[in-house]
C-alpha cells in the first residue's frame, strides 16, 4: 500500500533543511543544490510543458490556468497542473481539493503522486500544508530547492501513461523561481495573461520581456476581465479601462492575443466553489473563450485535438 506523505515533514515556520524542503522521504543521499546555471531536463512523463505567467498579481493568472488545463482535458488531452506558486497556492482552492490531505507517495521511489480532479492530475505544495493560514517563510535556497523537488519529484505517470501537457501555474512576478523553472525543464512556450488595465499592461511587457531573456516562446497573450456584460440591460462596460493598451503591446512585439476573458460573478465563484467554469459551466460563453484558448495553444505546440 502506499504510503501518505506525513504533514509534519513539512510545516511552513519550522527550520528544514534547505536540500530536502518538501520533506520527502529520501532513498540514499539527497543530491545537494547545485549554484550557477542548473542542467536542463525534462519532466518524467510529461510531453509538453507550458508556463502561465503573469508580471503582477490579482490579474486571475490561476484561474486562466486551472480552466485552461480542463479544456486541455476537454480537448481529448491528458492535461495536467502544476502550481509553483511557493508563497500563495491556489490550485488546491481552484479544484476542491484543500481538505483531501497530503499526497500519497510511491512505494519505489518516494516520488508525490498527483491529486486528480475533473479529469486533471494537480500537484501543490499547498497540498503538503499542515495550516492552509500559516506562511511560507523560506530564504532563497530553499525555495529554489523546493521548485526542483515540484519539478521533478512528482509521478506524472501514476495513471498509466503520463500527460501529454502539463500546465505550470507560476507565482507573479519576474524572479527566481520563473527563471529556475525556465532554466530547469524545456519549456513549449508561455502564456502571458494580463488586464486592461494600464499598470497591468506595463507588468506584462516585463514578463514577455523576462521569456525573451531566457529564449522562451511567448505564445501568446490572454486578456482577462476584459467587459463586463450586465446581466439586466446587457450594456458592456470595460471596468478597467479599454484595450488599445493591450493590442498595441500585441502589436508592437508581434504577440498574439489568443482570447479575451469576461469579468463575471460565475468565474470567481465557480472557483471558489472548487469547480472552475469549463468544469462547472461546460456550455457557457465563458466556458467557450477558454476552449478557444486551449485550442489555439495546442496548436502552436503541435498537438492534435479531438
Amino acid at each position: 500500500m502506499r504510503s501518505h506523505i506525513s504533514r509534519r515533514l513539512l510545516h511552513t515556520t519550522q527550520s528544514l533543511h534547505h536540500e530536502n524542503p518538501l520533506g520527502l522521504p529520501q532513498k540514499g543521499s539527497i543530491p545537494r543544490f547545485q549554484r550557477g546555471l542548473p542542467n536542463k531536463r525534462p519532466i518524467r512523463g510529461v510531453s509538453h510543458i507550458l508556463a502561465v505567467s503573469s508580471a503582477k498579481g490579482g490579474v486571475g493568472k490561476s484561474t486562466i490556468a486551472a480552466n485552461l488545463s480542463l479544456a486541455f482535458a476537454r480537448l481529448g488531452l491528458r492535461a495536467g497542473i502544476l502550481d509553483t506558486d511557493i508563497f500563495g497556492p491556489s490550485i488546491p482552492t481552484l479544484f476542491g481539493l484543500s481538505s483531501t490531505g497530503p499526497p500519497r507517495l510511491t512505494p519505489s521511489s518516494n516520488q508525490l503522486v498527483p491529486l486528480t480532479a475533473y479529469g486533471v492530475q494537480t500537484m501543490s505544495l499547498g497540498y503538503l500544508h499542515e495550516d492552509e493560514a500559516a506562511p511560507v517563510v523560506w530564504r532563497g535556497p530553499m525555495l529554489l530547492k523546493a521548485i526542483q523537488q515540484l519539478l521533478h519529484e512528482v509521478d506524472w505517470t501514476t495513471a498509466g501513461i503520463g500527460i501529454d501537457v502539463l500546465v505550470l501555474d507560476l507565482p507573479p512576478g519576474t524572479g527566481d523561481i520563473q527563471l529556475s523553472i525556465a532554466q530547469q525543464v524545456p519549456l513549449d512556450g508561455a502564456v502571458v495573461v494580463t488586464t486592461p488595465h494600464v499598470l497591468a499592461v506595463k507588468d506584462a511587457v516585463k514578463g514577455v520581456g523576462m521569456f525573451a531573456k531566457v529564449g522562451v516562446p511567448v505564445l501568446g497573450l490572454v486578456q482577462n476581465m476584459g467587459l463586463f456584460r450586465c446581466p439586466c440591460c446587457g450594456g458592456e462596460t470595460a471596468v478597467f479601462g479599454g484595450n488599445d493598451g493591450v493590442l498595441a503591446m500585441c502589436r508592437e512585439r508581434g504577440i498574439e492575443l489568443l482570447g479575451d476573458v469576461p469579468l463575471h460573478p460565475s468565474i470567481g465563484e465557480d472557483g471558489s466553489r472548487g469547480r472552475p467554469t469549463v468544469a462547472a459551466e461546460p456550455e457557457s460563453e465563458r466556458a467557450a473563450v477558454f476552449m478557444d484558448v486551449a485550442r489555439k495553444l495546442a496548436g502552436k505546440m503541435g498537438l492534435e485535438v479531438s
